[in-house]
């Protein structure tokens, strides 16, 4: 690999969330970047506004005069770019170690963790900024009080590290944030001893500080091994750890009002107030990992608390895309049983007393959903509706056999009485949804597919109806 600033690098899949990101650092490095996609879309105009040069669709010629070719973990090796950078033995980096090279660079802190690196990382990111610093930072979604969701600033380098692809272990942060330590990425890790295993060895060889949370007993496991500083809400009565130990940051006193957070966060500090506009107590754990590590960075406690008053959100996370007839349509990437359950638990937290909860899902991965199936039995209680629609590859192949049904059956089999609704197609799901949702329901549509255009799509379908077509 490099060791120096690639004269020219072209990345291979750009459009996507990671590379685009990845490309926007690399060309405020100084960088020349170009890139390739199979479609058109908003984020390549964002690119090409910055200086990033695209082609559409993939071209071989597109890679002529680079130094180096990167790719997402989605472009396939058969792809006719990488075979003509590897033809022309040309270097050809993964996401994960083009994003290793940029973290090499300069002193980067990391999030890692199955559920919360993307609201996390903006989180520390908005502390920092507050404080006056000019942080860099890599986020896996779009933030609307930041520019763009990437940017090579002149201080820390604040970077989500990713375990679907081992990009955790690939990265080598001087400091870190552990959120949890959840089932997922089975055809990475094998099982779930192989992904704590994996947290092990990340957090094993970072010299720097640790931040890890306390109400998850996999990860307060490893934050006791590694001398790591805990967070968390702790136990309801006896506010202790997952493992019965000690909190060192903790939230007391957890309201939630009017889709957002009331908390008092006690540490060595002394008592902060912190009031955000965030739903459920995951997120208040998300707030308490940022506002730990950002005070570990010098950030006063008084600053990072008062940073995110006036939060407006990533994407993607409880976004409220429409209201329609009475009705609130919210799309969000929650994909995990875990994340599921949280978000659906958050609206059921919270005062604003929506009549009924319809939860939309679109599962993903087939080799996911081939293993993981049966943990979404539980995930759905808080929903007065389940729909569930059919897989969303991305990028795997399809298994006989496997299909959101899969999803459907484990919850009615878990859930008798639950109303559980199974809608393959796209066409089913979203005239369903148009003719259910009613005055006073809030719709939920999660996943991380092509779901996230579901609520423009039943709202387009419900004024149809409403013309009698």
């Amino acid at each position: 690999m490099a060791t120096h600033a690639p004269r020219r690098i072209h990345i291979v899949g750009v459009g996507g969330p990671g590379t685009s990101a990845i490309a926007i650092i690399l060309r405020e490095m100084g960088c020349d970047v170009s890139g390739s996609d199979v479609r058109e879309s908003p984020t390549l105009d964002r690119l090409r506004a910055v200086g990033v040069r695209v082609n559409v669709p993939h071209d071989a010629q597109a890679i002529n005069g680079c130094e180096v070719v990167a790719h997402s973990t989605a472009i396939r090796d058969t792809n006719i770019e990488l075979v003509a950078a590897r033809d022309a033995n040309m270097a050809v980096w993964s996401r994960s170690a083009t994003l290793a090279w940029i973290a090499e660079q300069t002193r980067t802190v990391a999030v890692a963790g199955t559920h919360g690196k993307t609201t996390t990382t903006t989180l520390l990111t908005l502390m920092l900024r507050a404080a006056g610093r000019d942080p860099g930072y890599l986020i896996g979604a779009d933030v609307p009080q930041l520019r763009h969701s990437a940017h090579w600033g002149s201080d820390v380098f604040v970077v989500e590290a990713d375990e679907s692809d081992s990009s955790h272990r690939a990265i080598a942060p001087q400091s870190t944030i552990l959120t949890n330590v959840d089932i997922d990425h089975l055809d990475e890790h094998g099982s779930f001893a192989g992904i704590v295993a994996s947290f092990d060895a990340y957090l094993a060889a970072i010299k720097g500080v640790k931040v890890v949370c306390a109400d998850d007993l996999a990860a307060v496991q490893l934050a006791r091994r590694h001398g790591a500083i805990t967070y968390g809400v702790g136990d309801p009565v006896t506010g202790a750890a997952a493992d019965g130990g000690s909190v060192d940051v903790r939230a007391t006193d957890v309201r939630f009002v009017s889709g957002g957070a009331q908390f008092t966060v006690v540490s060595r500090h002394g008592p902060i107030d912190m009031n955000v506009p965030l739903r459920g107590e995951h997120n208040v754990r998300n707030c308490l990992a940022a506002f730990t590590m950002a005070v570990e960075l010098g950030v006063t406690p008084q600053v990072a608390a008062d940073a995110l008053r006036d939060f407006r959100g990533v994407q993607r996370r409880f976004e409220v895309r429409a209201t329609h007839g009475g009705a609130t349509f919210v799309d969000d990437y929650a994909h995990l049983p875990a994340e599921i359950a949280a978000v659906l638990g958050a609206v059921r937290a919270d005062n604003t007393h929506w009549r009924r909860v319809v939860a939309v899902f679109q599962p993903n991965r087939f080799n996911r959903m081939a293993v993981m199936s049966d943990a979404y039995r539980d995930a759905f209680v808080a929903a007065d509706v389940v729909v569930v629609t059919d897989i969303y590859a991305s990028g795997t192949d399809r298994i006989a056999g496997v299909s959101g049904q899969l999803v459907v059956d484990a919850v009615r089999a878990a859930h008798p009485a639950a109303r559980v609704e199974w809608r393959a197609s796209r066409n089913e799901l979203v005239d369903f949804v148009a003719r259910e949702v009613r005055d006073g329901d809030v719709c939920i549509s999660m996943g991380c597919g092509d779901i996230e255009t579901l609520p423009d799509e039943v709202v387009a379908r419900r004024r149809e109806l409403a013309h009698g077509r």
